[in-house]
């Protein structure tokens, strides 16, 4: 599965974006979903993932209650909104996708070494 990630930019501390990542080759809807960021020299970590059939959501501490994740499976798209961004949201974002395989089970869900699929990033910078 080829996954393309957009809808990064430049946002204002308190503002608000929505990332977007397209799926394709793949059964997108048997796929558990995933966001990643990076930030300047830091290693990359979780953010949120969505279970396949949309009945678990997971969150890293530091984005609970401010980004929400969901998916479309009609549209093989699942989406990031990020709201009440701060300036240490400013990362590399990268989607990714959970193996048909593992995607029952959701202790994988916010293991990053078990996805299998990455996008291509898209930048998010926070001013202050």
């Amino acid at each position: 599965v080829q996954l393309q990630a957009f809808g990064g930019g430049l946002a204002q501390a308190g503002g608000s974006l929505r990332l977007s990542c397209v799926a394709s080759g793949g059964t997108f809807s048997r796929l558990g979903m995933g966001w990643f960021r990076q930030a300047p020299g830091k290693e990359r970590e979780f953010v949120a993932a969505v279970r396949r059939t949309y009945d678990s959501t997971y969150y890293a501490d530091s984005v609970k209650g401010r980004f929400t994740i969901s998916r479309d499976n009609a549209k093989n798209t699942v989406y990031l909104q990020m709201n009440s961004l701060k300036p240490e949201d400013t990362a590399i974002y990268y989607c990714a996708a959970l193996p048909d395989r593992l995607s029952s089970n959701g202790y994988f869900y916010t293991r990053q070494t078990y996805y299998g699929n990455w996008g291509q990033g898209t930048q998010v910078t926070v001013s202050s």
